[in-house]
C-alpha cells in the first residue's frame, strides 16, 4: 500500500464527507432481522422552536453515543426522531404573525431537521413523525376513542381560567404570575365548564406499584412520582348538615383527632356551599366566593400566604360527638382536591391550628404525647399519642384508635375506610385551535357519538381565522361544526375542543417501531419486538407529568390488547442543563437584571448602562439570561467531532454542565494529537505482521497492558452506568501511552492504533471514520465490534515494590511480580537502597506487603 500523504485536521471537510458516505451506505436504518438483540434508544422528541439550543446537542449527543456503541457491541438499534408539534407557541406564533400554525410549525421542523443533520447523529430518519400531522393524529383520535369505549374518558364540569375580556379559556401557561391574561391583562377568573378527562385514577395502584419495576430509573424520578400520586390511606366521614338533609362528606388522615374537630371547610365551589350558607351570610359568602374565584389553584394554596376564609352561618353536626360545629369556607381549599370540604381540627393540624387562632374558633385537644401531658397548646401538636377527651376511645393510642374509629364509623354508618390519592383525573380538553380534534359529536338524539374509525382522521380546517379571542376557534366555524350524526342523521355537532399535546407524546415512542403503517396504529409484533425503550434521554422537567402519562398509556393499550409489555421505557437519564456563564446586577429586578454576555467586558464585567459591577455565575441557558452559546458557532469553528467531545468529556451525564471555551478548545487539541498520531503512523506504513504474544519484548507487553486496560475500563464505563468523561479519559491515556511508546513497527504498536480509532469511534465519530480509512482499512469503522479485552495482557510480569524504613519510604526497585514473601525480602535486602539503609543497623523484623511493599523495623 503506498502511504497516504500526511494532511491537517479539516473538520468540517471529514464531516461532510462521512454524513454523506453513511446516507449512501444506509449506515442508520433500522435492522429488521430479529437474529440479533435488539436496543431501542430514544431522546425525547423536541418541540419544534426553529432552532436546536445546546440542552438539544446533549440530549441527543448522549442518546447518539449509546445508539452507536450497541451497534458495535452486537446489537441491532432502533434510534428514531420526531416533533412534538402541536401547542400554543404555534397558536400564538400565527396571532402575532399572521402566518398559519401548520405552515410556521413545518418551516421549524425542517429548518431543525437539517440542523440535526448536521451534528451527523444516527437516526433513523425514515421513522420520522411529526405529532401535527394528520397521519399521526389519526391514531390519537383512534386511542381516545379507545379510552372511550372503555369507559375511561368522560366530560364533567370543572373549573378552567377564563379571559372576561378577549371571552375565551385560557391555559395555565397564559396567566401571568399576578393573575392576568396574556393578551387582555384582564385578571382572570375561574369559571366551570364541560371538560373532557382521562380516568388515570383508575391506574393509580397499578402506577404506584409498578415503580419498583423500574429499577433502571433514578431513585428520584420515581419518589417523584410516587408523591405525585400521593396514595393515602384513612377514614372517609360524613357531617350531617343542621336542617337540611345533605351530608358534607370529608377525607382525613387523622381519624383518631376526629373528637377535637371544631368546625368543617368547603371549598367556595363546593355544590353544599349554596345549601348551608343562611340568609344572612348570604351577600358575603357570595362577595368571598367572586374574590377567590379570580384566584389562580396556585394563589390559593401557596404557604406563604395567609389562609382566608369567612363562615357561612351553616351548622354540621359531628357523629362522634353529636355537636354542632360551624360550616366555613376557605380559600385554601379546592374543590378538585378529595372531597373538596375538609374537618378543620387546630389542636393537631399546623394549618388549622393558625386558621383558628386568625379566626378565634375553638382548639380541643385530644392528643398529648403521652398520659398525664398537659393539654394547653402554643403551637399544633402533630404526632401520634394517647387519646384523650375522646369518649370510648380515650387512653388508646393513635394507630390503635385510628382502627377503632374507623371500624365505629363503618359500624354506624356515618364513614369508612378509604384509600385515597393526590393524583387527579387528566383534565385533556383545550379550547384551542392547533391540537388534535377530540373525535365525538354531540348528537341531541343520540348524545355522544364517537366518529367512526372510517373517518378518522377528524382533520382541523385550514380556513380558520386566529384571534385569541371569542373562545375556541374551531366553535366559530359553523361548516365544520355541524355535521349528521353517524348514528341516526340527526343535524349533530362536532366537539370543538382539542386534546392537551400531553397526549401526543404520551404514545409517540410506540409509534416508531411501526412508523409508516397506514392500516393501523402499529403491528403488535414489531411493537413487542422493540418495546419497551432500553434507554431514554431527556430532561428531569419531564419526571412527573409526561413519564406518568406515557405509563398509563401504556396500561390502557396493553389492557385494550395492543401489546404485552407493561412498561414503555426500562432505563431512564435525566440529563443535566447545559449553563453558560452569565451576569447579574443585583441592584437591579426582573429580566433586567440579567445583562448578556456580548455587552460585558469579562475583564472588567460592570453593566454598560449604570456601570456598576456585575456578578458572575453560571446559570442554564436560555434567551432571557443572554448566556447561551449557539450551537452552528461552536460547530463552524471546531468541528461537530469537537462539540461532542467536550459535551461528553465536562461532566458525567446527568450532571449540569458548565460551557467553557477553553475545555472546548482543550478537546479539540487532543482530536488533533489522536490525527497527528494515526496520521503519522499511517503516513511511515502500516504493520501487516501478527503478534507473537510469547516472543514480546518488554515495552511491547507495557504498551499491551495498556491497551487491554484502556478496552477493560472504557467497557466498564459504557456498557451499564454511561460515564462517558471518564471513558474519554481512557481514551486520553491510551493517546499517551502511545505517543511515548518506541516501537511503532511492532504488530502492538498496530493493535494499539486501530483499538484507539475504533473506541473513538462512537464519541468522535467522523474523524474515527477518517482516520480508519487512513490506515487502509475499508468501509465504514462504525461496523466493527467493539473490542474485547485480554485478561492475560493484564498480568505484569514486574511490578515496583517499594522500600521503607522504619514506616518511611526510602525507595523503589523492580522485581519479578511473582515473587513470594521471602523473595520479596531477599530483593529489598540485595537492593542498593536497602544495602545503603541497612548497613551497620539490626534490623529486628521485616513486614512485607506482597505486591506493595517491604518495611525494616530497626532495633
Amino acid at each position: 500500500m503506498e502511504s497516504p500523504q500526511k494532511t491537517s485536521y479539516q473538520p468540517a471537510a471529514i464531516e461532510e464527507k462521512w454524513q454523506k458516505t453513511w446516507l449512501e451506505l444506509g449506515l442508520d436504518k433500522t435492522p429488521q432481522d430479529q437474529n440479533q438483540p435488539k436496543f431501542y434508544a430514544l431522546s425525547m422528541f423536541p418541540y419544534p422552536s426553529g432552532s436546536l439550543h445546546m440542552g438539544h446537542v446533549r440530549n441527543y449527543t448522549i442518546t447518539d453515543v449509546i445508539a452507536r456503541l450497541k451497534r458495535m457491541q452486537g446489537y441491532r438499534v432502533l434510534h428514531p426522531m420526531g416533533w412534538d408539534a402541536f401547542g400554543l407557541p404555534a397558536e400564538n406564533a400565527a396571532i402575532d404573525r399572521g402566518v398559519p400554525p401548520a405552515k410556521w410549525t413545518y418551516q421549524n421542523i425542517a429548518q431543525m431537521r437539517q440542523q440535526l443533520q448536521r451534528l451527523g447523529l444516527s437516526l433513523d430518519w425514515e421513522t420520522e413523525l411529526a405529532t401535527c400531522s394528520p397521519d399521526y393524529y389519526k391514531w390519537t383520535q383512534w386511542i381516545f376513542l379507545q379510552f372511550l369505549e372503555a369507559g375511561l374518558a368522560y366530560q364533567r364540569e370543572a373549573a378552567v381560567n377564563w379571559d372576561p375580556i378577549d371571552r375565551t379559556v385560557l391555559a395555565n401557561e397564559q396567566v401571568d404570575n399576578e393573575g392576568r391574561s396574556w393578551r387582555s391583562g384582564a385578571i382572570v377568573e375561574r369559571k366551570l365548564l364541560r371538560q373532557w378527562f382521562f380516568k388515570i385514577t383508575d391506574y393509580a395502584e397499578e402506577l404506584l406499584n409498578d415503580l419498583d419495576k423500574l429499577t433502571g430509573w433514578p431513585e428520584r424520578v420515581k419518589l417523584m412520582q410516587a408523591n405525585w400520586i400521593g396514595k393515602s390511606t384513612g377514614a372517609y366521614l360524613e357531617f350531617p348538615t343542621v336542617g337540611a338533609d345533605e351530608k358534607i362528606g370529608v377525607y382525613t388522615t387523622r381519624p383518631d383527632t376526629v373528637y377535637g374537630v371544631s368546625y368543617v371547610v368547603l371549598a367556595p365551589e363546593h355544590p353544599l356551599t349554596q345549601v348551608v350558607t343562611t340568609s344572612e351570610q348570604k351577600a358575603a359568602v357570595e362577595a368571598f366566593i367572586k374574590e377567590v374565584s379570580n384566584q389562580s389553584e396556585l394563589e390559593r394554596t401557596a404557604e406563604d400566604k395567609p389562609k382566608r376564609g369567612i363562615p357561612t352561618g351553616g351548622q354540621v353536626i359531628n357523629p362522634f360527638t353529636g355537636e354542632e360545629v360551624p360550616v366555613w369556607i376557605a380559600d385554601y381549599v379546592l374543590y378538585e382536591y378529595g372531597t373538596g370540604a375538609v374537618m378543620g381540627v387546630p389542636a393537631h393540624d399546623v394549618r388549622d391550628f393558625k386558621f383558628a387562632k386568625e379566626q378565634n374558633l375553638a382548639i380541643k385537644v385530644v392528643i398529648v404525647p403521652e398520659i398525664g401531658a398537659e393539654e394547653t397548646l402554643k403551637s399544633a401538636y402533630t404526632e401520634a399519642g394517647i387519646l384523650v377527651n375522646s369518649g370510648d376511645f380515650n387512653g388508646m393510642n393513635s394507630v390503635d384508635a385510628k382502627k377503632a374509629i374507623i371500624e365505629f364509623a363503618e359500624k354506624h354508618n356515618f364513614g369508612k375506610l378509604r384509600v385515597q390519592y393526590r393524583l387527579r383525573d387528566w383534565l385533556i380538553s383545550r379550547q384551542r385551535y392547533w391540537g388534535a380534534p377530540i373525535p365525538v359529536i354531540h348528537c341531541p338524539e343520540c348524545g355522544i357519538v364517537p366518529v367512526p374509525d372510517k373517518d378518522l382522521p377528524v382533520q382541523l380546517p385550514e380556513d380558520i381565522e386566529l384571534s385569541g379571542r371569542g373562545g375556541s376557534p374551531l366553535a366559530q366555524l359553523k361548516s365544520w361544526v355541524n355535521v349528521p350524526c353517524p348514528t341516526c342523521s340527526t343535524p349533530a355537532k362536532r366537539e370543538t375542543d382539542t386534546m392537551d399535546t400531553f397526549i401526543d407524546s404520551s404514545w409517540y415512542f410506540l409509534r416508531y417501531s411501526d412508523a409508516k403503517n397506514e392500516e393501523k396504529i402499529f403491528d403488535s409484533g414489531k411493537v413487542n419486538d422493540w418495546m419497551p425503550v432500553d434507554q431514554y434521554v431527556g430532561g428531569i422537567e419531564h419526571a412527573i407529568l409526561h413519564l406518568l402519562y406515557s405509563r398509563f398509556f401504556t396500561k390502557v393499550l396493553r389492557d385494550r390488547g395492543l401489546f404485552n409489555f407493561d412498561e414503555p421505557f426500562q432505563k431512564l437519564l435525566t440529563q443535566g442543563m447545559v449553563q453558560g456563564l452569565t451576569y447579574m446586577n443585583p441592584n437591579k429586578g426582573g429580566k433586567d437584571k440579567w445583562i448578556p454576555s456580548n455587552l460585558v467586558d469579562a475583564n472588567n464585567p460592570v453593566d454598560p448602562q449604570t456601570g456598576e459591577p456585575l456578578q458572575r455565575l453560571y446559570a442554564t441557558m436560555s434567551k432571557s439570561k443572554g448566556n447561551g452559546v449557539a450551537p452552528e458557532d461552536v460547530i463552524n469553528k471546531y468541528g461537530i467531532d469537537t462539540a461532542r467531545m467536550f459535551i461528553l468529556f465536562k461532566a458525567p451525564p446527568e450532571k449540569d454542565l458548565e460551557w467553557d471555551e477553553a475545555d472546548v478548545e482543550g478537546q479539540f487539541r487532543f482530536l488533533n494529537r489522536v490525527w497527528r498520531l494515526v496520521t503519522d503512523y499511517a503516513a511511515a506504513g502500516v504493520c501487516k505482521q501478527k503478534a507473537e504474544i510469547d516472543k514480546l519484548s518488554k515495552e511491547e507487553k507495557d504498551l499491551r497492558r495498556a491497551i487491554h486496560l484502556a478496552i477493560q475500563a472504557m467497557t466498564e464505563d459504557v456498557v451499564d452506568e454511561y460515564q462517558f468523561n471518564t471513558a474519554i479519559s481512557e481514551l486520553m491515556k491510551l493517546s499517551n501511552a502511545l505517543t511515548d511508546a518506541d516501537c511503532h513497527n511492532s504488530p502492538i504498536y498496530a493493535e494499539g492504533i486501530q483499538t484507539l480509532v475504533i473506541m473513538l469511534a462512537p464519541f468522535a465519530p467522523h474523524i474515527a471514520d477518517e482516520l480508519w480509512h487512513l490506515l487502509g482499512n475499508k468501509g465504514t469503522v462504525h461496523t466493527q465490534t467493539w473490542p474485547s479485552f485480554d485478561p492475560t495482557a493484564l498480568i505484569a510480569d514486574e511490578i515496583t515494590l517499594v522500600i521503607q524504613i522504619m514506616g518511611k519510604t526510602r525507595g523503589a526497585i523492580q522485581v519479578p511480580a511473582k515473587s513470594d514473601k521471602a523473595e520479596l525480602e531477599k530483593y529489598a535486602r540485595e537492593s542498593e537502597v536497602g544495602q545503603r539503609y541497612l548497613e551497620g543497623k539490626e534490623v529486628k523484623k521485616a513486614i512485607v506487603v506482597p505486591g506493595k511493599l517491604v518495611n525494616f523495623v530497626l532495633g
